[in-house]
C-alpha cells in the first residue's frame, strides 16, 4: 500500500487528487475507489493502491488513515 496526503477533493464531482508521500505526479482518485469512506477531505492522509487508468495513475482501494 502507498500512502499520500489529499490535495484536493470536488465532493459535488466525486473527484479529487492525492499527493504521493515519496513525491511524484498526483494521483487521480474518485469517490468510487474510497473505502469506508464517502467522502475525502484536503489534508487527509491516505493508504491506497495505485492502478492505471485511461489517462494516468489512479488511486484504488482509498482509505483514510490517522
Amino acid at each position: 500500500m502507498l500512502t499520500g496526503t489529499v490535495k484536493f477533493f470536488n465532493e459535488t464531482k466525486g473527484f479529487g487528487f492525492i499527493t504521493p508521500e515519496g513525491g511524484g505526479q498526483d494521483i487521480f482518485v474518485h469517490v468510487t475507489d474510497l473505502v469506508d469512506a464517502k467522502t475525502l477531505r484536503e489534508r487527509d492522509r491516505v493508504q491506497y493502491e495505485e492502478a492505471q487508468g485511461r489517462k494516468g495513475p489512479n488511486a484504488v482501494k482509498v482509505s483514510v488513515i490517522s
